[in-house]
């Protein structure tokens, strides 16, 4: 036969699920939101460092210069990204090894709490060799 436990013996165990839940996502948490800030971070610095580069093919072009590549690398900013990502690009002609270039350089600053919080600062260059009449 099957005994029914008394409500005393039942007792300890009650509550202890939201207890074990509350212990649980106070470490877990923390590690989730640390994840999406790294990939928010990471997408940020590969978008602009690849909007710094497409700038400065785009400014290397045939009759283009400097100023053609900081506008395509601010376009491209604000389009994947947001505006305020595009404020600090500049662009200018260099020389590196004898070689003319364009280079573009991108400076920004992504959050470090999602929209809050001091931020983490990005600074990327692009570099294209520039076309010139043989």
């Amino acid at each position: 036969m099957h005994r029914q436990p008394l409500a005393a013996e039942r007792a300890p165990e009650q509550g202890s699920a939201v207890v074990d839940f509350v212990l649980v996502m106070v470490l877990l948490v923390p590690i989730v939101l640390g994840i999406v800030q790294t990939g928010l971070v990471l997408h940020v610095r590969n978008t602009v460092t690849a909007a710094g580069s497409d700038g400065a093919r785009a400014g290397a072009r045939f009759g283009a210069g400097p100023e053609d590549a900081a506008e395509r690398a601010r376009e491209l900013i604000a389009t994947a990204l947001a505006d305020s990502f595009a404020r600090n690009v500049s662009a200018r002609e260099a020389t590196f090894d004898g070689v003319p270039t364009i280079e573009v350089q991108v400076a920004a600053e992504v959050p470090a709490l999602g929209l809050l919080g001091p931020g983490v600062k990005l600074h990327v260059d692009g570099h294209a060799v520039k076309e010139v009449v043989p």
